[in-house]
């Protein structure tokens, strides 16, 4: 599964995470990711948008 909105093209972004002695271990930072059925020139497809699009109605839903 990839990892990236379709609409935006947000994909996951990268860090350290901190132990409580500050040794640093890289960590992944997933963006919100749903599978909705999205209109795609006049055909419905499932795809994965981020839930930023979803709420800002970048993409129609079909129904």
């Amino acid at each position: 599964m990839a990892k990236v909105c379709h609409s935006c093209g947000k994909g996951p972004s990268f860090g350290n995470s901190r132990s409580h002695s500050m040794v640093a271990t890289k960590r992944r930072f997933n963006p919100n990711l749903q599978k909705v059925r999205v209109l795609i020139d006049k055909a419905p497809h499932r795809v994965y948008v981020c839930t930023r699009c979803l709420k800002a109605g970048k993409v129609t839903k079909a129904v």
